[in-house]
């Protein structure tokens, strides 16, 4: 597990690793765990270790993670959330090119539980939330095209439900329409980025993590120096 920003109220990690971020019907080892496990070993804290879930990113889905280790900045960090003060870049690797090298997606997502994935919608429909994202692309290669996403509203599956709908499943997203998987099982979908005012020291914050060791991550990072 890479700590990104650690201080007395947040800390940031990178999840490199198709896990989820809490416990889930799997039982799987959440982040959140590792998390708690880590600050109990570093500052030796006996007993409950607090933690505050901020915000989650998808079991598949790799990058940066933040919580929060103050009930004050949990209780803060949510307000800024809230507030669409917290701005949220993303990186994704598709096969199939948008209709334009930059552009805004705006559709109504329509969750099913039971599926445990979204639909989006060029209409309202019963039942939906809009959704907006803004995209551009990054960089190519001779399959595939990276783009970088900035998540506007916060909806379940919003990236991946999103660039389904315009053709352009995420790579390794079987569930949105990918022709394969990727071998761990996770997808080409990175949470890069999260840019926000420090609850607590009010100085602005960016922290950025770095994609999974994999080829075809290390051919756009290359590219993109």
């Amino acid at each position: 597990m890479e700590v990104l920003y650690e201080d007395n109220h947040l800390i940031a990690v990178n999840k490199s690793e198709p896990i989820p971020v809490q416990m889930d019907p799997s039982g799987d080892e959440p982040l959140e765990e590792k998390v708690k496990k880590y600050i109990a070993e570093r500052y030796k804290k006996k007993g409950n270790v607090f933690l505050g879930i901020v915000h989650r990113i998808d079991r598949p889905v790799t990058g940066v993670v933040l919580f929060a280790r103050t009930s004050k900045a949990l209780e803060r960090m949510n307000k800024l959330f809230a507030g669409r003060e917290v701005t949220k870049l993303y990186w994704a690797i598709v096969k199939n090119a948008p209709p334009a090298n930059e552009g805004v997606l705006e559709h109504h997502i329509v969750r099913n539980s039971k599926q445990n994935k979204s639909y989006a919608h060029d209409h309202a429909v019963p039942g939906s939330k809009p959704a907006r994202l803004r995209y551009k692309i990054l960089a190519r290669s001779d399959r595939y095209y990276l783009l970088e996403i900035d998540l506007e509203t916060g909806r379940h599956h919003q990236i991946r439900c999103q660039l389904a709908k315009i053709g352009c499943p995420v790579k390794g997203d079987l569930k949105y329409g990918a022709e394969r998987s990727n071998p761990d099982g996770g997808i080409s979908l990175h949470a890069r980025s999260l840019s926000f005012v420090h609850p607590v020291a009010g100085t602005r914050m960016e922290i950025i993590a770095p994609p999974p060791a994999d080829p075809l991550w290390d051919y756009f990072l290359r590219t993109l120096k």
